[in-house]
């Protein structure tokens, strides 16, 4: 049971990834799995009991990566980057991240899915932040963490919509000149 359950999540994921909440079914999911359309609805009575449990699964996915990165073994400077690149290999080159899948969708998301969403998009620039202010306290970042945690954040999902259209190349270009960005304007050595 609990093993269909997580079936019909990382479907939805998938799905949303793909081509977002709003266009895909419970019908849609059964002929995936094979199931009857019940079979999703004993699960997941309403399609935002579906979103929310999504929106629980993306959470515990921003929260391992944070801290999965928080206490590696690699240098500060890296661990930024690293959060970024680890969270944007989880997106196939023809999907969106399923986060600002579901900003995308938000004025027609239920308001408990709409707060899910706001509490995921908050999650994600905090965590960034969080990485970024151990180098600010290591003397290694004089930028306003927040407002730089947003940039990287926004310019990253930016690039990583632009790839599904342009291609692989325009990724790492805007990573690159991230960076740089990031370094030459008095910012972090080595990032």
């Amino acid at each position: 049971m609990e093993n269909r359950k997580s079936q019909i999540i990382e479907l939805a994921l998938r799905n949303i990834r793909e081509k977002g909440y709003l266009s895909f079914s419970y019908d849609d999911l059964a002929k995936e799995l094979g199931v009857t359309k019940a079979s999703i609805h004993y699960h997941f009575m309403k399609k935002e009991d579906l979103g929310l449990a999504v929106c629980i699964k993306l959470k515990e996915g921003l929260e391992k990566s944070y801290l999965n990165i928080d206490q590696a073994q690699i240098n500060s400077e890296d661990k930024p980057w690293e959060f970024i690149s680890r969270r944007a290999n989880q997106i196939g080159n023809n999907e969106v991240c399923p986060i600002s899948s579901l900003q995308a969708d938000y004025n027609f998301l239920p308001i408990a899915m709409q707060e899910s969403v706001q509490q995921l998009s908050q999650m994600e620039i905090d965590y960034l932040k969080k990485l970024l202010d151990v180098l600010k306290e290591e003397g290694k970042l004089t930028h306003d963490t927040g407002a730089l945690a947003a940039l990287l954040i926004s310019s990253i999902k930016g690039a990583l919509q632009y790839r599904r259209v342009v291609g692989e190349y325009l990724y790492s270009i805007v990573i690159d000149q991230l960076k740089l960005l990031v370094n030459g304007n008095d910012g972090v050595r080595n990032m």
